[in-house]
C-alpha cells in the first residue's frame, strides 16, 4: 500500500531550533512560524510541540523565560542557547547529507534489470 505522507516529526527538534535562530518565540509562535515557513505543509499540535520544547530545554539547546511585557498573562518564551546553535549546525548538515542520499534514489532514472 502506498502512503502519501512523509513522517516529519523526527525532524521537529531541528525545525524548532531553526525557527528560534531568528528570534525568541513562545510555543504558539514557534508552531505558526513552522507553518508559515513551510507554506502550511508542516503543522504540529501542542501534544507534539511542547514535549519537544521540554526535551530541547532539558538538553540545554534552548532556554525559556517569562515575557510579562505585553497585556494579559505572562507567556513562556524560548530562545536558542550557544549549544543549541551548535546542534542546529549539526542537524542541518545531517539533513543535507540525508536529503542528498534520498535525491540520489528518488532522482535516479529507472535502469533496466538484467536477468
Amino acid at each position: 500500500m502506498a502512503r502519501n505522507t512523509i513522517n516529519i516529526s523526527g525532524n521537529l527538534f531541528g525545525l524548532i531550533l531553526a525557527v528560534l535562530e531568528s528570534a525568541p518565540l513562545h510555543g504558539y509562535g514557534i508552531a505558526r512560524e513552522i507553518e508559515s515557513r513551510s507554506a502550511d505543509a508542516l503543522s504540529f499540535g501542542e501534544g507534539t510541540l511542547y514535549p519537544a520544547l521540554r526535551a530541547l530545554e532539558q538538553d540545554r539547546f534552548i532556554e525559556s523565560g517569562w515575557d510579562t511585557s505585553g497585556p494579559g498573562a505572562a507567556r513562556k518564551v524560548y530562545s536558542l542557547t550557544p549549544s543549541g546553535t551548535q546542534e542546529l549546525a549539526r542537524v542541518r548538515q545531517a539533513w543535507l547529507d540525508y536529503s542528498r542520499s534520498v535525491d540520489k534514489v528518488m532522482g535516479a532514472q529507472a535502469r533496466p534489470t538484467t536477468a
